[in-house]
């Protein structure tokens, strides 16, 4: 083993190939870099880049597809690029443990949490059942979950995604690792419970001095918790330098666009004419789900309580708050997607909110919603084109007609015609959004919602993305309803701001005025929870 000043982790021109036939020969070429003891690596880039290779490579568990060709990869000193999987197996959470991005998906659905954690240490140590339940709770309690007994017994369905993603942490942890490789493991949580797991890893971080390499999208994070930061292009590292120098004083291009693409937290007065119709009146909007017990029992959740908005003719709203605040409840009681409880949904002068299901059909078109992930919102055996004139003909509109209308909107959302003729596995992420973009425009709706539409997006793509809306707000003097829990989005597209908690609107106003001067405790809490919030990006620096 290497003495305590050397890397704990060693990438030295780590190559691997890609399956014959793609348009690269290669995902990874030429990779160098090093984590050091106690130290944060971040890896950034667009998807494709090539960080989520990098960290499976390392953690052996590239598939047979990707196969290593070139470089070494030095773990304490140790070549492990071509280990046996008995070695690598030793390796894994005694040496070098990973955090994975998405933790419902990760952990074993039909083992509760503490069984999961137990597994770790039955596989890798001799420690009795009574040692083992020991260690299993001091390492609940060290990641800061409440009642760890409980948290224990639990299945992962029955805690929220910050407390799943801290019992990933805990699986992680639980052997004292020297490396941690987070891939993207803050991505799918609102502002509040990501500042509290960033907070965590530093903290854990810190008290073992592991070596972190961290991969991630967001430059908020990376301003908040890296020492170094290696940027990735296509399988090539084309920039890696201390933090502060990368982020305000960036030297190669494609680093200088990604930082430029950053949104900024500084929000400038937008002009809204009080006079334009109003598209939207919400008025004392209620939903309550009763959640059933044994024997009967009735629990009542009140997902939005008496919620008012108002949105005008070519104006954006933006909805903002923690996961489970209310956000999407509310936008789908507008969309009539479930029924509210209580309260009415005034679109133009058509109360929607109680109307049977049955007289809904020939409102449906005037509201259309753009979700968060446009490859479940696309059917993937229908082409594109198939899937943007359905809408139209179900209303009456003829083929030629409907196919006029697409190749029209596919140009406005800056996609080739050709598209049509093609499935949606075969875009990348931000054609599929634009794509879903389209479709919705295809029905000529009077209000647009657009619900988390960009959360899953490289922040250059999504900078594209933001861009369009409101290229197309402008354009067709839409309405817009924007939900989102990235407070940089918001500050980018939202004229008005309403901040959500617990269901309840608890501030609402002009977005420079909310963002310039927020006056609600939950308010001002929420946005000093934005990661990066005090740093100052490139160009932002000046």
């Amino acid at each position: 083993m290497n003495d305590a000043g050397a890397p704990i982790l060693e990438v030295q021109g780590l190559t691997v190939a890609l399956p014959a036939g793609g348009d690269r020969a290669t995902a990874v070429r030429g990779v160098d870099f090093t984590v050091g003891r106690g130290e944060i690596v971040c890896l950034v880039g667009e998807s494709g880049s090539g960080k989520s290779v990098i960290a499976q490579a390392v953690m052996g568990l590239l598939p047979k597809a990707l196969p290593v060709t070139g470089g070494r990869i030095l773990l304490q000193g140790e070549d492990i690029t071509h280990a046996s999987a008995a070695r690598l197996r030793e390796l894994r959470a005694t040496r070098m443990s990973m955090i994975f991005q998405e933790p419902m998906t990760a952990l074993n659905p039909v083992m509760t949490c503490g069984d999961q954690i137990d597994e770790v240490l039955r596989e890798h140590t001799r420690l009795a059942p009574a040692q083992r339940r020991a260690k299993v709770l001091d390492i609940v309690r060290e990641v800061l979950l409440p009642d760890p007994e409980r948290m224990v017994a639990s299945y992962p369905h029955q805690l929220s995604g910050g407390q799943r993603q801290r019992i990933m942490i805990a699986m992680a942890l639980v052997l004292d690792p020297v490396l941690l490789i987070a891939d993207e493991p803050t991505t799918a949580l609102d502002v509040t419970t990501q500042k509290q797991v960033l907070e965590l890893v530093l903290q854990l971080q810190q008290r073992h001095a592991t070596g972190v390499l961290f991969i991630t999208h967001d430059f908020g994070v990376v301003a908040e918790i890296a020492h170094r930061v290696a940027v990735l292009r296509l399988g090539d590292l084309v920039e890696l330098a201390p933090k502060a120098q990368l982020l305000q004083r960036p030297q190669h291009a494609y680093t200088q666009m990604l930082i430029g693409s950053v949104p900024s937290l500084r929000v400038d007065e937008r002009a809204v004419d009080p006079a334009a119709p109003l598209v939207l009146q919400v008025k004392g909007l209620h939903k309550t789900y009763a959640d059933r017990r044994w024997f009967g029992a009735r629990h009542n959740v009140h997902a939005a309580r008496d919620v008012h908005l108002e949105i005008r003719r070519g104006q954006t709203l933006g909805i903002v708050g923690e996961s489970g605040s209310g956000k999407s409840t509310v936008a789908r009681c507008i969309a009539r997607l479930v029924d509210p409880s209580a309260g009415s949904v005034r679109l133009g002068n058509d109360d929607i909110a109680t109307l049977p299901a049955r007289t809904l059909r020939p409102l449906r078109r005037r509201v259309q919603i753009v979700f968060q992930d446009p490859y479940r919102s696309l059917n993937p055996r229908r082409t594109v084109g198939d899937a943007m004139i359905e809408g139209p003909m179900n209303y009456g509109l003829t083929r030629a007609e409907a196919l006029v209308r697409a190749r029209a909107l596919l140009e406005m959302v800056r996609m080739d015609a050709s598209a049509m003729e093609r499935y949606p596995h075969q875009f990348s992420g931000g054609q599929r959004q634009r794509i879903c973009i389209a479709r919705a425009l295809m029905m000529e709706p009077e209000l647009l919602i657009a619900d988390e539409a960009v959360s899953a997006l490289d922040v250059s793509v999504q900078a594209q993305v933001l861009q369009l809306f409101e290229e197309i707000r402008a354009r067709l003097n839409l309405a817009m309803l924007f939900i989102t829990h990235d407070l940089r989005v918001a500050s980018q597209v939202c004229d008005t701001l309403a901040v959500m908690s617990r269901g309840e609107v608890v501030e609402m106003g002009p977005a420079h005025r909310v963002f310039g001067a927020p006056q609600h405790a939950y308010t001002r809490a929420l946005f000093a929870a934005a990661p990066g919030r005090d740093f100052a990006f490139g160009a932002q620096a000046a």
